[in-house]
Parts: C-alpha cells; sequence; structure tokens
C-alpha cells in the first residue's frame, strides 16, 4: 500500500509507525500510527513537550498516572519531563498527529520507565 501523503522519513516500530512529516530547528511533527492491542513505552522527554491530536480511533493516555480516554479531534498537552504513554485498546488502528516543541527532538530523549518491547537501556 502506498502512503498517500508526503513524509520525510518513516520508523516503523514494534507498536506500529510513525512517519516524520517535518523536522525544523524549533518543532519537529510526526503522523504516529498504533497497532490495535499496543502501546508505547512509558516515559518522558527532558528537552520537549509534546502536542497530540487524534485523527483516527480512540487513544488511551496516560499522564503521570492518570489514565483519559480521547477520540477524534480531541487533543492532548504533554509538559516537558511528564510521564506519558499512548495506547489503543480498541478494534481500529489508532492515528494521531504529534507535535514536538522545545529544545531538542532526537529520539535519545526517550527515558523509558516501562515498555513491552524490552527496550529500557
Amino acid at each position: 500500500m502506498k502512503d498517500s501523503f508526503k513524509y520525510i522519513d518513516k520508523e516503523i516500530r514494534p507498536w506500529g509507525v510513525f512517519y516524520i512529516i517535518a523536522d525544523e530547528k524549533n518543532y519537529k511533527i510526526k503522523r504516529i500510527e498504533v497497532n490495535t492491542g499496543a502501546r508505547l513505552s512509558y516515559q518522558y522527554h527532558i528537552g520537549r513537550s509534546e502536542l497530540w491530536l487524534i485523527i483516527e480511533g480512540k487513544a488511551k493516555v496516560t499522564i503521570n498516572g492518570v489514565d483519559k480516554y480521547y477520540n477524534v479531534g480531541d487533543n492532548v498537552t504533554i509538559p516537558v519531563k511528564s510521564k506519558h504513554r499512548v495506547e489503543n485498546d480498541s478494534n481500529e488502528k489508532l492515528i494521531f498527529i504529534e507535535i514536538q516543541y522545545g529544545q531538542y527532538f532526537d529520539e535519545d530523549d526517550i527515558y523509558r520507565i516501562q515498555d513491552d518491547y524490552s527496550r529500557i537501556k
């Protein structure tokens, strides 16, 4: 299946896939797709905050130990250093747009607390 949108890079992860749409000095934008029954690691970042916009499916989001569900059109703000995770516990694909803003956007700014895929260093 051909992707129907433009992107800079694509990375397949054990929970799904993400596409980098923009990578600028002071922000990065990703399209993130989470497979049914999958979740990202419980993590935090030192160099960035994130804003998520749910565009397909339903997201179970945990921020600092509190779970909340979000639907299409909802947005989630994740302040810098906040512990967070997103989970797709539904029967349909979850897709959201992530806008990272702050001072540092590389993947080595992921500090994992818990991970289903044994990626904690």
